[in-house]
């Protein structure tokens, strides 16, 4: 790994150059050691070795910088990686990096993860892409770990853990039962927040003796099962991304925020199977003041208003809809702005929206004998919502129409909703409500 030309090293340099003396001095050079290694912290190991190569000065610097940062590539293999720990000399290590997916690389990972041990390493981030590998018994016993992410590994521990630092924990599409996740719970007792990413073999989250536990994510994937029930009564925050299975929630009695929605690919099959277990989910939300709501949500919300079923009253003050604005999702907008006495602010923030879903959703509709007119009454506003921005105006309008309490509505539009802000003096006077129009940013969608 430090075999790297002295040509990309000095790329690496900065220099200043004073006017009309032709002086050069190089500014970063003079800065302390720590100020440097902190800087190298923010690049790949590999990229921090390079510097070694512009002068003497930087020649060990890496070598105490605290983090290190491996990941696959067509020149990083073991040979490397062994080779720079033996030249590593920081005796504190803050950051520790492994992305692998060689089964070669299996026969070090437990030497790889016992150097960084032994340095009280704070955040440790392990992907590992291989086959047949199990976490030693030295590895669930730390008391310097605050942050830990796995990635694609079986974490089953065979031991009792102890990470009694650990305050932020993510399973990335590994394998854990619920006994091992009982087990790893039992062994963080300042946890404080919970990522569960495509974690399918978990069935019952029960988080009642994670005291400190403020927040959840809970991301499956359009065929996951797990989990299936979940209890967190000390949450705050709660990110719910419902699968093709409906998912359970026993206990959230302490929930502050929720952000919930569907995977996209299964609606259209599984509205009728979601539903019960939406609404049931509606009930233990009720009590949230901060709630945000998806676009694939919302559509299985206007079934189960088309169909007649009852929705609870909402205490929510603060709403946001991410959502292509479209009529699929009107009569569930319509219906939860109706049950929400306290709404104070309001957010629509639109999003793209994939139009065969819609085709699939027609055929449920179709097959579940409902009348796609219903979608939206004949009235002004009964229109095809999409993306042109003369129907915008309409849907600002049926929102007033619904609310009683809210005081500002944002508009966050993505591009093709641009020409809004040209025709935005169309819409009914109301001097109750300010309206604010953004864009989005790239990013954002």
């Amino acid at each position: 790994m430090a075999d790297v030309s002295a040509t990309a090293a000095r790329r690496i340099r900065s220099r200043h150059c004073h006017g009309g003396e032709g002086v050069v001095v190089d500014t970063i050079s003079g800065l302390p050691d720590v100020i440097l290694q902190h800087i190298l912290t923010f690049i790949p190991t590999k990229y921090a070795i390079t510097t070694s190569l512009l002068s003497k000065r930087w020649r060990h610097v890496w070598c105490d910088t605290p983090s290190l940062s491996f990941k696959s590539s067509s020149i990083l293999n073991a040979a490397c990686i062994n080779q720079t720990l033996t030249l590593y000399t920081a005796p504190k290590m803050m950051h520790f990096l492994l992305d692998i997916n060689e089964n070669d690389d299996v026969p070090h990972i437990d030497t790889w993860i016992e150097f960084a041990m032994p340095r009280n390493v704070e955040n440790m981030f392990l992907f590992l892409w291989v086959d047949k590998y199990s976490f030693p018994k030295f590895f669930y016993v730390s008391s310097s770990l605050k942050q830990l992410t796995l990635k694609h590994c079986d974490t089953s521990p065979k031991c009792s853990v102890s990470w009694t630092s650990l305050k932020n924990l993510s399973l990335l599409t590994c394998g854990v039962s619920d006994e091992s996740m009982a087990k790893i719970l039992s062994g963080c007792p300042v946890l404080e927040s919970l990522t569960l990413n495509h974690c399918d073999e978990l069935s019952y989250l029960n988080l009642s003796r994670s005291l400190r536990l403020r927040t959840l994510v809970v991301e499956r994937s359009s065929s996951a099962t797990g989990p299936k029930d979940i209890e967190a009564p000390h949450i705050h925050y709660l990110y719910l991304r419902y699968s093709q299975f409906p998912c359970s929630l026993a206990d959230v009695s302490s929930l502050t925020e929720a952000n919930v929605d569907i995977c996209t690919n299964e609606l259209s099959n599984n509205a009728r199977l979601l539903q019960p277990a939406v609404m049931d989910m509606l009930e233990k939300l009720q009590h949230v003041e901060k709630l945000t709501f998806g676009g694939n949500l919302l559509q299985v919300l206007s079934v189960a208003h088309l169909r007649g079923v009852p929705f609870p009253m909402f205490k929510v003050k603060a709403l946001t809809l991410k959502t292509r604005i479209f009529h699929y999702i009107i009569p569930g907008i319509r219906r939860v702005l109706q049950n929400s006495d306290d709404l104070k602010k309001l957010t629509v923030h639109t999003i793209h929206c994939d139009i065969k879903l819609a085709k699939l959703f027609d055929h449920c509709l179709t097959s579940q004998a409902f009348n796609k007119a219903q979608l939206c009454p004949r009235s002004k506003y009964a229109v095809h919502w999409d993306v042109k921005s003369k129907h915008l105006p309409l849907f600002v309008e049926l929102v007033l129409k619904n609310t009683k309490t809210l005081d500002k509505m944002f508009l966050v539009l993505d591009h093709r909703y641009r020409m809004f802000r040209k025709i935005i003096g169309t819409l009914s006077r109301n001097d109750k409500v300010s309206i604010v129009v953004s864009e989005q940013t790239s990013g954002e969608s």
